[in-house]
C-alpha cells in the first residue's frame, strides 16, 4: 500500500508545483495586476513626508525642511520616467503617446519637484564648509570611495553569474538586435511618424554656406562607404551594425564649404533636424543600408545618419537636405519635439 501511494503522492506534488507554476506565469504576463498597486502605496507612502511636513509648518514652521521632502517624490515620478519601467509593464503606447513620448513628458514633469527641492536645499559651497573638519572630509571621501568599489564590484558579480545586467553599455542600455539587419527597435521620436518616403519623388539637397550646393536623386545615390557604429537609444537598448551608404565626407568635398563653415545640419521630411560640427561630420554617414539589408522605412529609409559616438535621437532618419551652415540654430531643440506634429 505503501508502495502505490508513493508514486500517487509524488504525481499529486509534481501537479501543484505546476499549476503554482503556471499562476505565477500569468501574474508575470499582466504586470500591471501586482504592480499597479504597488506602484500606488509606494506613491502613498512617498507623499506622505509631504504632507506631514505641511501640516507640521501650519504649527511650528522650525520643523520644517522642505526640501527633504521633495525627495521622495521625485525618486518616484523619476521611476515613472524609466523607459525600462515601461518596457517591464509591456506598455508601448496610452492612447496617441508612445512609451518615448510618455518618457519625455515624465521626464518634464519633475523639472519642478527638482526646482522646488533646489530651492529649499540648495546652498553656497562656503555654507556647506561652515563647521566642517577634516573629520568630514575623510567620511566624505571614503564614502564617494565606497561608492565606487560597490559599482565595479556589481559589475564584475555581473559578469561572474551571466546577468541581464552584465551586458550592459555604460550608458546602462542593453542590447538588442545586433548584426541582424533591420531587426532592431524602431522608436520614433515624439511625433515623428510620417509615411513611408516615395524615392521616385525624393531627392537630397546639399546647400548652405557652400560654393557648389547640388541635389541628387535616389538613383544617384552611392553605397560605397561603411561603417561599423552602435546606435544607443535613449529608450534603453543598443545595437551595433554595419552600416553602407554615402560618406558626408564625399558630400561636403563635392559641394565645398566656405571658409567659415562651422556647422552641418542634417533635416528630415518630417522637420526633425540635428547638427554636427563640421569636422564630426566628415565621419559622419548616411546609411542607405544595414547588414547589407536595404533600410526599412521605421530606420529611416532613403538616408538615415549614422553619427558614431552620438544618441539614438541624434541619428537623423529620412534625410531629405544636408546643410552646411556658420552658426547652430538654436531651434533644432524645439524641432526634435515638434517636427511632425503638422503632418
Amino acid at each position: 500500500m505503501a508502495t502505490a501511494d508513493g508514486p500517487r503522492t509524488v504525481a499529486l506534488l509534481r501537479a501543484g508545483l505546476d499549476r503554482v507554476a503556471r499562476g505565477w506565469a500569468a501574474l508575470l504576463e499582466r504586470p500591471l495586476v501586482w504592480l499597479a498597486p504597488t506602484l500606488v502605496l509606494l506613491g502613498l507612502f512617498q507623499l506622505y513626508p509631504m504632507v506631514e511636513a505641511l501640516r507640521l509648518s501650519l504649527t511650528d514652521a522650525t520643523l520644517l525642511r522642505p526640501g527633504a521632502d521633495y525627495v521622495g517624490l521625485a525618486n518616484y515620478v523619476d521611476l515613472l520616467t524609466d523607459p525600462e519601467f515601461w518596457a517591464m509593464l509591456r506598455v508601448t503606447a496610452v492612447h496617441a503617446f508612445s512609451s518615448v513620448v510618455l518618457h519625455v513628458l515624465l521626464g518634464v514633469a519633475i523639472v519642478p519637484v527638482l526646482w522646488l527641492h533646489l530651492r529649499d536645499r540648495l546652498h553656497a559651497p562656503t555654507a556647506a564648509l561652515e563647521g566642517a573638519d577634516r573629520r568630514d572630509a575623510l567620511r566624505y571621501a571614503g564614502l564617494v570611495g565606497a561608492g565606487a568599489v560597490a559599482w565595479r564590484s556589481q559589475r564584475t558579480v555581473n559578469r561572474l553569474l551571466g546577468t541581464d545586467s552584465a551586458g550592459r553599455r555604460f550608458t546602462g542600455s542593453r542590447e538588442r538586435g545586433s548584426d541582424d539587419g533591420n531587426r532592431f527597435p524602431v522608436t520614433m521620436w515624439v511625433a515623428d511618424d510620417p509615411e513611408p518616403v516615395d524615392p521616385g519623388t525624393w531627392s537630397l539637397s546639399v546647400g548652405g554656406a557652400v560654393t557648389d550646393p547640388f541635389t541628387l536623386d535616389h538613383d544617384d545615390l552611392s553605397a560605397d562607404g561603411r561603417r561599423r557604429a552602435v546606435i544607443d537609444c535613449t529608450s534603453g537598448w543598443y545595437s551595433e551594425h554595419e552600416w553602407a551608404g554615402v560618406p558626408v565626407a564625399d558630400l561636403l568635398e563635392r559641394a565645398g564649404p566656405t571658409g567659415d563653415a562651422r556647422w552641418v545640419q542634417f533635416r528630415s521630411v518630417t522637420g526633425y533636424r540635428w547638427s554636427l560640427p563640421v569636422e564630426e561630420a566628415r565621419g559622419a554617414l548616411l546609411a542607405t543600408a544595414v547588414d547589407d539589408e536595404r533600410l526599412s522605412h521605421g530606420h529611416g529609409f532613403p538616408l538615415r545618419l549614422v553619427a558614431p559616438g552620438r544618441r539614438g535621437f541624434q541619428w537623423v532618419k529620412w534625410v531629405e537636405s544636408v546643410r552646411v551652415t556658420r552658426r547652430r540654430e538654436l531651434g533644432e531643440w524645439v524641432a526634435i519635439f515638434a517636427s511632425g506634429l503638422s503632418e
